[in-house]
């Protein structure tokens, strides 16, 4: 196995060699808007998988593909010339789909965004169904010297605890 850091430097050597060869040797009319995104060599070296992208239609990207497979031979003999390693990657030519999926994550962002400006322009003039603060707190003492039936200390006379069941934890 070939170092890691090799493959990466083979990968972007690859890159830039097919983008100048698909630009300037390519002649086949087929071949749309075609721009190379990126390019991986297996830990081997023995392949390597080109990821393009076309600007066109969908019958642009088949066109596209179908002329870049029949371009393999020659791009793979215009790599090992311009590389001068001594076995030549095999190249595949995989449509890059991430600039779709960036696309999509785009309309997905702005139609969430334009049903929160909907959701907020909705809540504008809403109020609460009840109160504003729908949970209890403990009353607040007053300082004033409110009336001394009031007393929280007060817990009782022995009559009135007499009532009051009383629960033990005792196992007996």
């Amino acid at each position: 196995m070939a170092d890691p850091a090799r493959a990466r430097r083979l990968a972007v050597r690859i890159r830039q060699i097919v983008s100048a060869a698909i630009e300037n040797q390519i002649k086949d009319p087929r071949l749309g808007m075609v721009t190379v995104t990126d390019a991986r060599v297996t830990s081997d070296l023995r392949e390597a998988t080109v990821f393009y992208t076309v600007y066109g239609d969908p019958t642009q990207v088949e066109d596209s593909a179908k002329a870049l497979a029949s371009a393999t031979g020659v791009l793979r003999s215009t790599v090992g010339r311009q590389t001068g390693i001594k076995f030549v990657p095999t190249l595949t030519f995989v449509a890059d789909s991430v600039p779709d999926t960036a696309r999509e994550l785009d309309a997905a962002i702005e139609r969430v965004r334009s049903a929160d400006a909907e959701l907020a322009r909705i809540r504008e003039g809403a109020t609460y169904a009840g109160d504003a603060d729908p949970y209890r707190r403990p009353a607040e003492d007053d300082d004033r010297g409110g009336d001394p039936d009031d007393d929280p200390s007060d817990v009782g006379t022995a009559d009135d605890r007499a009532d009051v069941p009383t629960h033990s934890r005792s196992g007996s």
